[in-house]
């Protein structure tokens, strides 16, 4: 990994880009979507400033536990500008994911079960399958197409 002098105050995205681990595309996309923000010089080129690294590994983190990026734009929007966040800052925000990703975990636990018993019956049923056809309430009153 590439060593950044300490007297640099702005990285360019391949700066950034290898320090990160993030590619320049997603580099971009980050900025795109407000998750990281950057300056043009005169030549129009980008320069983030250093607490960008930390921001991108805020974001990577909370995607690979699969927080929506709306959701980390919205967290990222709590700190203070060209701050790098601190443990306290993920710890914090993080907290507030926990109910979001403890209600995934139950949805995916049943989704589970109920792939269990799918491969059991084989049928694949649309109107019975909890899987093909999941919080069916036509299908408990009626049978066939009614909408």
């Amino acid at each position: 990994m590439p060593q950044i002098p300490e007297n640099v105050h702005e990285l360019t995205v391949g700066q950034l880009s290898a320090r990160s681990g993030a590619a320049v595309s997603a580099l971009h996309f980050y900025e795109s979507k407000g998750l990281i923000s950057s300056r043009r010089t005169s030549g129009n080129q980008r320069r983030y400033t250093r607490d960008a690294l930390r921001r991108v590994a805020f974001v990577r983190a909370a995607q690979r536990v699969g927080i929506p990026l709306a959701s980390i734009r919205d967290a990222l929007a709590q700190l203070p500008e060209e701050r790098t966040p601190t443990h306290e800052d993920w710890a914090r925000l993080s907290e507030a994911w926990r109910t979001e990703l403890d209600q995934r975990i139950a949805r995916l636990g049943r989704l589970r079960d109920h792939l269990t018993d799918c491969i059991g019956c084989g049928c694949l049923s649309l109107e019975t399958c909890a899987l093909s056809n999941p919080d069916d309430i036509f299908g408990e009153k009626f049978t066939g197409s009614r909408l």
